[in-house]
Parts: C-alpha cells; sequence; structure tokens
C-alpha cells in the first residue's frame, strides 16, 4: 500500500517511509492511498487478542514489512502493559461503558502507539543500519509516551519540546527523569502550538532534515493513526452485538488524532454511529464542529492541560477528506488558515461528528459527580467526556489517562489522592531539562550539537 500526502506535491511512498519520514516534504500529512474495508471480517476479528487484532489490522497497510516481522513487532509493542485486556471495556450504568487506555508503562492512551512506533523505529535502524534522531512536541502526554518507547535504544535520540510550567509535575517527571542518554527533555518558552509551530518549520527544512535523519514522532505520524485505530475496533468488538450499531465513542481531545483515528476506522467498514468530540476550555474543535469556523484563539492553562491546544495539527487529515481528497483545496485551506488564523467551511459536513466544552469549574464537579455516581475516578481530561451523554446512544467514553497523573486536581475534586508506584518512584529522581527558547534555531541548534550519528 502507498501513503499520499494531504498536499500532493510528493511522491508517494510505502509504509516504512511514510513512518520513517513523518511529516510530508511539502508540509502535509500521510493517509492512505485508499481506504480498506474490514466490514466482511469483523466475525472474524472478535475472539483475536489485543495483539493478533493489531496485526492483522496493521498487516493491510504496513505491507513493506514481513509478516512475521510485523508480528514480533506488534507483540513486543503490548508486553509492558498492566492490564492483561490491553484496554479494558468497563460498564458503568446502563448505555455507558469507559475504555480505558491508561495501563501502558506512562499511564496515558499515548503508549498504545508509541510503543509501537519505538519497535518500528528499532527495526528500522537495525535494517537499514542508520541512526535516527526523533524530534516531537507534546501538551503532556505524548512526549512521555514517546520517550519511553525509545529510550535507551541504539541509534535513536530523542528529543521533545514541551511548554515549561504547563504541564503536570508528574508529566514532566516522566520526561526529565529518566537517566538516558538518549532523552533529551526541552523545556520551551511559550505554549504547545508555539513549540508545535516551530518543529513544523523545522521538519520543512530538507537538508536539516536530511543530514540529521529526523523523523516526528507527534500525531502527524501515521503509524500513530492507524495504531490508535485498533483499540476502537477491539472495543467494538467487545460490545453486546446488540449495542454495536448504536455506539458513540466521547473521545477527550485537543490536536484531534485520537478521534480522527476512530473516525477514520469508521470509514473503513466498521458500523460506529458517531463521535463526540469533548474540549476543554481551548475550545476549537467544539467550535468548529457548532459553527463551521476554525479559528484561533488565546491558549488558557487548564485542569486539563494535554488539551490545552488550538491548532489540531490533525485537522489537515479531515479536511483532506471533507475536500473530496483534492489537495489543492487543502493547500488553499491552509494557506487562507496560516495567514489569518481562521478558516469558515461553506456547507461544512459535520459527519458524524458532534462535540462538547468543559471549563475547569465544570472539569471538578464532573470528576465529583461521576466518582459519586459510579464510584469511578476519572482523569481531568477523562471528565470532559462525561459532560453530555447521549441519552438514545450507547456511550463509550475514552479514559485517556490515569487519575494518578493529576492527584492535585482529583483530591481537591473528591478528597482522594490516587496513585501509581511507577508514579511515585519518580518523586525521588533529579529533574533533568533544557530550558530552550520555542523558535526554530535554538531548537536545530541543540540538536546540532547532540543528534545521534552526526
Amino acid at each position: 500500500m502507498k501513503f499520499l500526502s494531504t498536499r500532493g506535491q510528493t511522491p508517494a511512498l510505502g509504509f516504512s517511509d511514510a513512518v520513517a519520514t513523518g511529516l510530508a516534504p511539502d508540509g502535509g500529512l500521510y493517509l492512505p492511498e485508499t481506504l480498506p474495508d474490514f466490514s466482511g471480517r469483523l466475525a472474524a476479528f472478535e475472539k483475536l487478542s489485543y495483539a493478533e487484532l493489531c496485526f492483522e489490522f496493521l498487516r493491510v497497510f504496513a505491507t513493506d514489512i514481513p509478516a512475521d516481522t510485523l508480528r514480533s513487532i506488534v507483540a513486543a509493542s503490548y508486553t509492558r502493559f498492566s492490564d492483561p485486556a490491553i484496554a479494558p471495556l468497563k460498564p458503568l450504568a446502563k448505555n455507558l461503558y469507559v475504555l480505558e487506555l491508561f495501563h501502558g508503562p506512562t499511564l496515558a492512551f499515548k503508549d498504545f502507539a508509541l510503543q509501537l512506533l519505538g519497535n518500528l523505529y528499532a527495526h528500522q535502524c537495525e535494517v537499514r543500519r542508520q541512526t535516527i534522531n526523533v524530534l516531537g512536541a507534546t501538551s503532556g502526554d505524548t512526549g512521555a509516551a514517546a520517550i519511553h518507547g525509545l529510550i535507551g535504544r541504539p541509534g535513536t535520540a530523542i528529543f521533545i519540546t514541551y511548554p515549561d510550567g504547563r504541564v503536570s509535575p508528574l508529566q514532566e517527571r516522566q520526561m526529565a527523569c529518566t537517566g538516558a542518554d538518549n532523552v533529551f527533555a526541552l523545556a520551551v518558552d511559550g505554549t504547545f502550538d508555539d513549540a508545535q509551530a516551530a518543529l513544523k518549520e523545522i521538519f520543512a527544512d530538507q537538508e536539516f532534515r536530511t543530514r540529521h535523519r529526523l523523523s516526528a514522532v507527534n500525531s502527524i505520524n501515521l503509524a500513530r493513526v492507524l495504531a490508535q485505530c485498533v483499540y476502537y475496533l477491539h472495543a467494538w468488538l467487545r460490545l453486546p452485538a446488540s449495542e454495536r450499531g448504536n455506539v458513540e465513542f466521547v473521545v477527550p481531545t485537543g490536536n484531534f488524532g485520537n478521534v480522527l483515528a476512530g473516525w477514520m476506522l469508521q470509514k473503513m467498514g466498521v458500523p460506529i454511529r458517531g463521535f463526540r468530540v469533548a474540549t476543554n476550555q481551548n475550545d476549537i474543535l467544539h467550535r468548529l464542529f457548532t459553527t463551521g469556523e476554525y479559528r484561533v484563539g488565546d491558549v488558557q492553562p487548564s485542569l486539563a492541560p494535554s488539551m490545552d491546544i488550538q491548532v489540531a495539527s490533525n485537522f489537515e487529515r479531515f479536511i483532506w477528506f471533507a475536500v473530496g481528497r483534492d489537495p489543492e483545496k487543502v493547500r488553499a485551506v491552509m494557506a487562507e488558515f496560516k495567514r489569518t488564523g481562521a478558516y469558515r467551511f461553506e456547507n461544512f459536513n459535520r459527519d458524524t461528528f458532534s462535540a462538547s466544552r468543559t471549563t475547569d469549574a465544570e472539569i471538578a464537579a464532573i470528576i465529583a459527580r461521576v466518582y459519586r455516581d459510579y464510584g469511578y475516578i476519572a482523569d481531568p481530561h477523562t471528565a470532559c467526556g462525561f459532560k453530555e451523554l447521549a441519552p438514545d446512544r450507547v456511550n463509550v467514553v475514552l479514559a485517556t489517562a490515569s487519575p494518578a497523573k493529576f492527584p492535585d486536581t482529583i483530591r481537591a475534586a473528591i478528597g482522594v489522592e490516587p496513585t501509581d508506584p511507577s508514579l511515585e518512584v519518580l518523586k525521588t529522581k533529579p529533574i533533568v531539562k533544557h530550558r530552550i527558547p520555542a523558535t526554530p534555531a535554538a531548537i536545530r541548534a541543540f540538536i546540532d550539537a547532540r543528534a545521534v550519528g552526526r
């Protein structure tokens, strides 16, 4: 299978090259040339374990990796999850489930894709006998999950930028307390959007990118989205058959990659009724799906910091589908958005999406209500998913992070402080971070001095 850039100005690539490249040279994002139809295979998928299901799904896309090799890569990627179900689906009430995605090594949903991506990178380094430098920006969880997918791996270095003082203390410790020589936690001035904008400019510098064999670890990477499709499929298959046709997945999201994965799976023949985009008070996606206008606002620090985003990088993939897979139209939309900070879609097709917005005050109240009504502790991001549940649908709320990563917020809301052994250990370790301006020049200079294989 080949993969195309949303902007249509770069050659199509195979799976491994698209993963290694990350952001397309023309500034676009890679997508499958065609979406496969899995509708005829769903019954056969029902009895598969999580790793087996992931292999069967990915082999359709990763056609340039031998099947036995891919099977081994996938199997190794799900050995560090603490729950044997990997992604347990837990009923809370009639027509209400929680899909727990925080049982990986960094206690967040990003582990599903980034454990896999780390193993794919390691495989490429071995087969191609090349080093690789991985660069990413994070608003909280992506950085830790990326680091723990690549920590200590030979031939790799990983550089993660994050907004200094705008991630939770434990999220920062997961990035800055590893002690690994190949890990660099870069605390930048400004917001996540500032860091992400700098990275996009760096990836547009083809000479720098080629010289350091630079790859993207953000959800702009194709492998991230495809790996995340699997937990939607796994959850859907574990619902009672009578409920599957009426299910709505409720997805806390800021960068749009998580919910896009589910939506793409729907387009691959899985009959999911709909998706609700659950935002915090940084609500660009809520405003888009309620007004049809995509307009940047000021980022407001919140209790759900991983969603403190105004420029949802994965939205370009949705645009590509929405404008009839026309790269010229995608380029026009993105150019206007870059120039003005806004784009209004005429006759905007919301497809099967709806949206909600949750303020900090509401997050605290929802955590308390969910604990009172169901005895369940939701982290601040997951709490956003409980804002508006559709009474006529089977709601599956994605629990995207462990509440133990946000002890202060949880304690203030319900008087209980959740803990996790892996996080308690981090509290005793020194923080090693590098403060740096959120500018392409500063980040380039840092990588020049420390890249592997330079």
